[in-house]
């Protein structure tokens, strides 16, 4: 016993030794009759984390966004660990665990089991950096971050009170440096220490600040929301993947039609998404834009709170459609032929938001197939149907072309043929093109005049289009 204690001990790191002497400020400890978390929302993964991290001799939380969202009832999506294990130290104590990270180094560790792998994120407690020389830029951005410390240093150094609880689940006890349960019963959001600081440190978290207020409800501190209209040019220093990734977040947060409000209210919405510049304007020009986006954004909210899964690419396809429809319809006025006019108009609308956030080239895309689909869905003779359903993306382009004609953009009996369309069987289908034929008159000349081989296995449609 008392040589696997000495070894505990030494396991330790010095540099985490020494600053655990200097953290100022204890926390409250808070008893779970008080905190109330369910440990049935508790992920078990997350649990054995901890629990062999302590078992190794170290200390290790639940702690952030996690804890926030246990003390609220909510189970969360992610659970990630602090301890004052180094990166390395954690990683030699799991098999499939790996390190991750340059600018702030961190340690995933991966359990496999029924459905999807989960990671759970492992972090060692960081120190306070404000002496940290070449760690911190001019505009007081941190530029490296893996100078470790104490578990409150470590909640100083985190961006909101809510965020900053520890929660250890072999005690059922809650750690709050810097009185977060007390701000949640307030439904305040409110920054740890000075508030422009904190964002020329990381200007992400304004970005933050707007989606934690639209999912929980909360009010921004007064002082937490007063430097960011002035500080809002800082996010264009910031890398564009985690750019693409926090707005990523923000859209598919399940609130994010009211996080966009957010956005423009505290004047972040400008340079981020061009779309977002004009359709939270009032005037009669942007209502179909409006409208469409608002809708697509609904459907999204509605989905992610359901537990269902959203494509980014074509969220990112409806936000820029109007932008694109706007594009398409100036080429088609200057005498361009109908499918240059549409790829023209993509590359100007990608080119346009690359000037802000750059959205990634997978979901570019998936962006371009959506947005291709849309004229072929007007063609709905000869051939041309069947091929349409067996593009990949044919459900996204499906549901896109739905939204446009739940707007008014698009007439709804387009939406009604194509629903109906799928669902009937090869006899139907032929009965549905001949309607459409007869419905399109003269002009609609069939494609089947070349003469071109019926594939026997698109006679039907794929049986998961409607599921």
């Amino acid at each position: 016993m008392i040589t696997k204690f000495i070894k505990r001990i030494l396991r330790r790191d010095p540099m985490i030794k020494h600053t655990q002497a200097n953290h100022s400020g204890a926390p409250k400890h808070i008893p779970k009759k008080s905190h109330r978390i369910d440990p049935h929302l508790l992920s078990k993964n997350a649990v054995k984390v901890t629990h062999t991290l302590q078992q190794a001799g170290y200390e290790a939380f639940i702690v952030g966004g996690a804890v926030r969202d246990l003390a609220l009832g909510i189970g969360p999506k992610d659970f990630d660990v602090a301890t004052n294990a180094t990166p390395d130290q954690v990683q030699k104590l799991f098999r499939k665990a790996r390190l991750i990270g340059r600018r702030f180094q961190i340690v995933h560790v991966t359990f496999f089991g029924k459905g999807h792998p989960e990671i759970i994120e492992v972090s060692t407690f960081r120190a306070l950096l404000d002496n940290a020389g070449d760690h911190v830029a001019e505009s007081g951005r941190i530029l490296r971050d893996n100078v470790w410390g104490s578990q409150g240093e470590d909640a100083a150094r985190r961006d909101f009170t809510i965020n900053a609880m520890y929660y250890d689940p072999s005690s059922e006890t809650v750690l709050d440096y810097h009185g977060g349960m007390a701000d949640m019963q307030k439904k305040t959001l409110r920054m740890i220490g000075e508030p422009a600081k904190r964002y020329r440190e990381d200007p992400i978290r304004m970005l933050r600040a707007i989606r934690f207020a639209a999912k929980t409800g909360f009010t921004l501190d007064a002082n937490t929301r007063a430097p960011i209209a002035e500080l809002g040019d800082l996010l264009q220093d910031v890398p564009s993947a985690r750019l693409f990734d926090e707005i990523l977040k923000l859209l598919m947060s399940g609130y994010s039609w009211v996080a966009i409000q957010g956005l423009r209210d505290a004047g972040l919405h400008h340079g981020l998404l061009p779309l977002l510049d004009h359709i939270l304007d009032s005037g009669e020009d942007s209502k179909g834009a409006n409208d469409f986006v608002k809708l697509a954004l609904a459907n999204t909210d509605q989905r992610i709170q359901s537990g269902k899964s959203v494509s980014a690419g074509f969220l990112f396809a409806t936000l820029l459609w109007p932008d694109l429809l706007k594009n398409w319809k100036a080429n088609l006025a200057k005498g361009m032929a109908n499918t240059p006019a549409l790829h023209d108009a993509m590359d100007d609308t990608i080119a346009t938001q690359s000037s802000g956030m750059t959205i990634q080239r997978r979901f570019e895309s998936d962006m371009r197939e959506i947005w291709s689909m849309q004229p072929r869905f007007e063609k709905r003779v000869g051939r041309y149907p069947y091929r349409l359903i067996e593009s990949p993306r044919f459900r996204a382009g499906y549901d896109f072309m739905l939204l446009r004609c739940a707007t008014g953009e698009q007439n709804p009996a387009l939406g009604e043929w194509w629903t109906d369309f799928i669902a009937a069987d090869p006899a139907g289908q032929e009965a549905l093109m001949a309607s459409a034929k007869a419905d399109s008159g003269s002009s609609a000349t069939s494609p089947t005049k070349r003469r071109r081989r019926r594939k026997p296995k698109s006679d039907a449609p794929p049986e998961t289009l409607a599921s």
